[in-house]
């Protein structure tokens, strides 16, 4: 089914992701999962944040978001991070009790790139268990460690714990 992309204006991930997820169940008329994602930075406040895709301007480039980081971030010492994910699940569109899952990947920002695997801002962001970027992680251990691989586990663990599916 194709499913046209929904708008993301609200300043929080939930919000984000549960607009996503009652969109596509509206124009689909089925449950629908969707997440919003993002970096989220402590010497910026946050940032980028919701705005991670588009951190470095129109049109969406990961090199530009990359880049405008490390410009952000030049004078500053602490570069602790994490991704974030919002992961929301809802059984029909006007569904009164979404089912919300959150999950998240610490790490800091490194001053240069490391690795060809990944994308967004992973050759920038070190894991702080294994010492490698995102970028440098085989796929299948970054989706077992990432933001997104935390909040889906959670997921699933609500859906069994109330037998939705």
């Amino acid at each position: 089914m194709n499913i046209s992309e929904a708008a993301e204006p609200h300043c929080t991930f939930i919000e984000n992701a549960l607009a996503k997820a009652r969109h596509a169940s509206s124009l689909s008329q089925l449950p629908a999962l969707a997440d919003d994602s993002g970096l989220c930075v402590e010497a910026l406040e946050g940032a980028p944040g919701v705005h991670s895709a588009y951190f470095g301007g129109e049109p969406r480039s990961d090199v530009k978001n990359n880049a405008h980081l490390l410009e952000m971030l030049k004078s500053k010492e602490n570069r602790r991070a994490y991704y974030y994910c919002s992961l929301v699940l809802v059984r029909r569109h006007d569904d009164p009790q979404p089912l919300i899952a959150e999950g998240i990947w610490t790490g800091e920002i490194l001053e240069n790139p490391r690795g060809s695997h990944g994308f967004g801002y992973d050759p920038l962001f070190l894991d702080d268990k294994t010492g490698k970027t995102g970028a440098e992680l085989e796929p299948e251990i970054k989706n077992h460690i990432s933001h997104r691989g935390h909040a889906l586990r959670k997921m699933l663990l609500l859906i069994e714990k109330l037998n939705i599916i």
